[in-house]
């Protein structure tokens, strides 16, 4: 895996892979939009509109093989202190070689890099971030502003997703 935000542990196994690590470029959004799309399809993820990825591409880190985008996740600030991982997709074919965790890995040195305290994410599988360290937390300890994306979501009502945090 090669780019400044490769996290170490990771790296070595995602080069194996033959896979890299690198901030989205515009020539992504098709394949970003595919992956968190087809995840939004299954009621597990917001979805997002070209419109919206193009809006906060800067937010998002991307996994290629070759030059496909296999894996993206995004890290949306909240605070000066604090930010949401979100839009974490990794394409099935992929899943299980450590792409979540090396992404997860990479926002979370980019969140440092400015400075902030700490990240959030809302999940369906919290035992993921348990294992990078995160622990379960009410939603009413994360930032309101979190709450914006919430108000679009046809789960509103009735959220399912655990909040998660990790304090650095």
């Amino acid at each position: 895996m090669r780019g400044s935000a490769a996290p170490r542990g990771a790296a070595g196994e995602q080069a194996a892979l033959g896979l890299r690590i690198r901030k989205a470029a515009m020539g992504d959004i098709p394949n970003v939009l595919r992956l968190v799309n087809s995840y939004a399809a299954q009621g597990i993820m917001l979805p997002r509109t070209e419109f919206e990825l193009i809006e906060n591409l800067r937010d998002f880190t991307v996994i290629l093989s070759d030059q496909k985008v296999v894996a993206c996740g995004a890290l949306h600030f909240y605070s000066a202190a604090m930010a949401e991982i979100r839009s974490l997709a990794v394409d099935p074919e992929f899943q299980g070689r450590g792409l979540g965790r090396a992404l997860v890995e990479a926002l979370e040195a980019e969140a440092r890099a400015f400075g902030l305290a700490g990240v959030f994410a809302f999940t369906y599988i919290p035992l993921f971030f348990q294992k990078l360290g995160y622990r379960q937390v009410d939603r009413g300890e994360l930032p309101l502003k979190a709450w914006k994306d919430c108000l679009r979501c046809p789960k509103f009502q009735c959220c399912d997703e655990i909040a998660v945090i990790k304090h650095f």
